[in-house]
């Protein structure tokens, strides 16, 4: 911490630039620097009134103390000197004046041991930012017009500098090369010249003689052609012909090859593929019965050519076994039970597409509803003037109010949490899209519980592999490298978010999968929504809402199980009060006449899951831990994640 910040300020006029420490804020850094510029010209405009006022009075020879005091109208025109500078924070300023220009030191002003130190190694450090500048401008003659002409090199130069890398040697090649052609040599030939002067082994030469050979190499291999034999291409032919599937007509598939039977049973099976019976006809499954006009014929005819499937064996009514990666478990079969209605709730969905026969007046219930009177005859409503709210509505934000003042109330200590909104889009099965953003939020003591104190500490974040870009509010948090990251700020009422990360879309987890599944048959529209949880989370979701847009105000409606209409926005909802994580894929169906029939297009039918978490874990593993186990200066709450943009096509 000896030089936090350096710059270039001239006697007249704006900064010319301005470097600072990565963890050291821009903005504390052009306060300290205002500073110095107020205090200078302050200073100045003192000490010429007070030379006025010499020069006016009527002494015939004026003493050699008013002589010194009108040399100069600037009191820091000296050659260079320090000054500490601000009210609040504090800094020390070592300055040099160069000609027109001064080359400014920032460093921290601490007790008397450590202000000793930082001193020395800001004037160390501010004399070579001016042998950088008199080199720049070839001489003492140093004026902005010539820094500008080598803005690029002094920039350079002087990040170098401020970062303690500059030796002796390194300072001498710098200066150097400062007027060649070449600014990528002015940084990168310095630490050859300091291995040169040490008697160190020139590796960067031997690596560009390795790297040169190895692309003289490499296109002379993609430059080259080769011929191979005869022999060799008749010998690939043979193998393509063999490794090659042969193709067959309908006619000879039919004759020659023999009816070929699998075992579905040991095939991996997907939780989410719609059964087969969906793509056939009516015809088709009609077709296999003969109608048959003759009364006097023998009725036992009738069934000579209708072939009776067997039961299928043991294994086919045992689960599959899934092997997804975040979906683990075992998905399908059949149980029977020795209730009778365990037989048709195991083939349900196996005579038509989603079941069917559901009555539309039991399952279905809309959103408009008769709003409810006062109660006691409108007898509470006497109470109340006209401008006021209701005792229902007052009593809802007087309990509100009571309940964030008995929260501030307990609150001893800071409070940190994250909360975080995950986004994705399916598209039947498929996730085209993912994304995960989270903001980790600071909630200080309230303004009269804090009696103007400033809210202070240092924290530290776990499990940032899976982030790939984050942002930081500077003006309240600055970041101390490895993770660590140290706030400073006054009470407000509200939560401060206080940094903000992104997720890297292959490592975001999923909660939930869903899939959208629909059938437009003549005027008949058919939905079903399959889903199922994601085993690895932290706690089984609650309150998972689905809903669907429909593409019509439907006259008639089947679902199952039970949902919620909304007319006015045509939207079904289905609420779901909680879903297990190792359970079975869940079904929602729906089933409505409509006006457009299939052979005129496809009607769009969009997907929609809302839902919300709470608890001590994340969803994305990013954890705060206080930055010293032994001083515990805040305390984590609960975190929350909810559900931006879920949806299904």
């Amino acid at each position: 911490m000896a030089c936090l910040a350096l710059s270039l300020q001239p006697t007249n006029g704006p900064d010319i630039m301005l470097q600072t420490r990565e963890w050291f804020p821009p903005s504390r850094a052009l306060a300290a620097l205002s500073a110095f510029r107020l205090t200078r010209l302050s200073q100045s405009s003192h000490r010429a009134a007070s030379s006025s006022s010499a020069s006016a009075s009527a002494q015939p020879h004026p003493s050699s103390d008013d002589l010194d005091s009108s040399l100069g109208d600037d009191p820091l025109a000296a050659s260079s000197g320090q000054v500490i500078v601000g009210v609040e924070s504090k800094y020390r300023v070592i300055y040099r004046l160069v000609n027109s220009i001064y080359v400014l030191g920032v460093t921290t002003a601490d007790d008397q041991a450590r202000a000793a130190t930082n001193a020395f190694d800001c004037i160390n450090t501010v004399n070579q930012a001016v042998s950088v500048v008199v080199a720049a401008c070839r001489g003492v003659d140093v004026t902005p017009e010539k820094v500008h002409r080598k803005y690029p090199e002094v920039y350079m130069a002087l990040d170098i500098v401020l970062r303690g890398a500059a030796g002796a040697v390194r300072l001498a090649a710098i200066l150097s090369s400062i007027h060649g052609d070449n600014i990528a040599k002015l940084v990168s030939s310095a630490p050859d010249a300091e291995s040169r002067v040490r008697g160190a082994d020139q590796w960067s030469a031997q690596m560009e003689v390795l790297s040169a050979d190895r692309r003289a190499t490499l296109e002379s291999f993609s430059g080259a052609t080769f011929e191979l034999p005869a022999e060799t291409l008749a010998a690939g032919d043979e193998v393509a012909l063999a490794i090659a599937p042969v193709v067959v007509t309908e006619d000879q598939s039919q004759k020659d090859q023999p009816p070929q039977t699998t075992d579905e049973s040991t095939e991996e099976k997907d939780p989410f593929a719609a059964s087969e019976k969906l793509n056939k006809p009516e015809e088709a499954l009609v077709g296999g019965f003969k109608k048959i006009t003759d009364p006097t014929s023998d009725p036992t005819a009738a069934l000579a050519g209708l072939e009776v499937t067997t039961l299928p064996p043991a294994e086919a009514t045992k689960p599959t076994f899934v092997s997804v990666e975040g979906f683990e478990g075992d998905y399908g079969g059949i149980e029977f039970g020795s209730e009778e209605a365990s037989l048709n709730d195991a083939f349900e969905g196996f005579n038509t597409a989603f079941g069917g026969g559901l009555d539309a007046s039991e399952f279905v219930t809309t959103t408009k509803t008769k709003p409810k009177g006062p109660g006691l005859t409108g007898l509470e409503l006497l109470a109340t003037g006209p401008g006021e709210p209701t005792p229902a509505t007052a009593a809802g934000s007087q309990l509100d109010g009571l309940m964030a003042a008995q929260a501030a109330a307990e609150m001893t200590t800071p409070e940190m949490y994250i909360h975080e909104e995950i986004n994705a889009e399916f598209k039947e099965s498929l996730l085209s899209r993912v994304g995960l953003k989270g903001t980790v939020y600071l909630r200080t003591l309230p303004p009269k519980k804090a009696a103007g104190k400033e809210t202070e500490f240092s924290f530290r974040l776990e499990g940032t592999s899976v982030i790939k870009r984050a942002a930081l509010l500077s003006s309240t948090v600055s970041s101390l490298e490895n993770n660590l990251f140290h706030v400073r700020t006054g009470s407000k009422e509200e939560p401060i978010p206080v940094l903000k990360f992104s997720l890297q879309p292959k490592l975001t987890p999923l909660p939930l999968r869903v899939r959208l599944l629909k059938r437009h048959s003549g005027t008949l529209l058919s939905v079903m929504i399959q889903y199922v949880s994601n085993p690895t989370l932290p706690s089984p979701l609650t309150n998972v809402t689905f809903a669907v847009k429909l593409p019509v105000d439907p006259t008639l409606l089947n679902v199952s199980p039970k949902a919620v209409l909304n007319r006015e926005e045509r939207e079904l909802r289905w609420h779901i009060p909680d879903i297990p994580l190792k359970e079975h894929t869940g079904r929602l169906r729906a089933r409505m006449p409509v006006d457009q029939d299939s052979s005129e297009g496809e009607l769009d039918v969009v997907g929609m899951v809302r839902f919300s978490s709470q608890g001590l874990m994340t969803l994305s593993g990013v954890s705060i831990r206080p930055a010293s186990e032994s001083v515990v200066q805040f305390t984590e709450v609960s975190h929350t994640y909810s559900t931006g943009n879920y949806s299904c096509l």
